[in-house]
């Protein structure tokens, strides 16, 4: 999670969709099917992106060509009854020219391929993925589309509208100044305090594993500030990273509180290691 170069690539790259075994859910990539289905943890995805694509060709950060980026990312092909129905557009083959990795000729975005491309592969190959991912492909499958089109449209609204638009969370107004903020994409050195470590590895819920309470406490050190001991923690795009959602649904609850505080309100979280 501290490679936040390699997690750019994994949101802009090629994703091999094969199932190696049962359990084996890379072929979602930084992904997973509640992230899709819900379509919850994209502050994070959206961000990096937009870091990536804004200081790409240079020192100076290029705000616009970010923004575009953005949109032909998040780009998905209209419904025809629906042109003429609503004040932002969802479909930018426009973009194709300048970002043809991040949106094709048809309007079809990297997020909408992959959306489709993962459903594609468990419904031809359903003796290779488990039970439950099959199920939940064919949710995906039926909801993705509309969800999907509408944060979309939520997104491109602007934080200075008055109107009810401006109560969504997530926009790209928001991702662009977030960007604007973090800079540019980092890759820093793993700096984690070893008493701590050993200290963390003595009490971790047993569902953990020890690599993950390390990167756990690298994510900490590497994104801490020193105005603040608190630091965000994006849950949903750890469980993306393990692979699994066993990290908010298990044991995230579960962190020792002689080491760990934890705070979530309003779907967002933070925490801060105690020194």
């Amino acid at each position: 999670m501290i490679n936040e170069i390699a997690e750019f690539e994994a949101y802009t790259g090629t994703i091999e969709y094969e199932a190696k075994k049962k359990r084996d859910n890379s072929y979602l990539g930084r992904f997973t099917y509640d992230m899709l289905i819900e379509i919850k943890g994209f502050s994070r995805v959206l961000t990096i992106l937009a870091r990536g694509y804004m200081w790409q060709d240079g020192a100076e950060p290029r705000k616009e060509r970010a923004a575009k980026a953005l949109l032909a990312w998040c780009s998905i092909p209209e419904e025809e009854t629906e042109k003429e129905e609503w004040q932002f557009r969802t479909a930018f083959t426009e973009l194709h020219g300048e970002f043809p990795e991040l949106v094709d000729e048809q309007g079809c975005g990297w997020l909408y391929r992959h959306a489709h491309r993962i459903t594609g592969y468990v419904f031809s190959h359903p003796e290779d993925v488990q039970k439950q991912s099959v199920g939940k492909a064919e949710k995906l499958e039926k909801v993705f589309d509309e969800k999907w089109r509408k944060k979309v449209r939520q997104m491109q609204s602007s934080m200075y509208s008055p109107n009810t638009f401006n109560n969504w969370v997530l926009r790209f107004d928001d991702v662009l100044s977030d960007a604007l903020i973090s800079g540019p994409l980092r890759n820093p050195e793993p700096n984690v305090p070893e008493e701590i470590f050993q200290r963390t590895k003595e009490l971790k819920p047993k569902e953990a594993k020890e690599q993950q309470i390390f990167d756990l406490l690298a994510f900490y050190y590497a994104n801490k500030t020193d105005d603040t001991d608190w630091v965000v923690l994006p849950e949903i795009n750890f469980d993306a990273y393990f692979g699994k959602t066993t990290f908010s649904k298990k044991w995230i609850d579960k962190l020792p509180s002689e080491i760990f505080d934890r705070q979530a309100n309003y779907g967002l979280c933070r925490f801060r290691v105690k020194q």
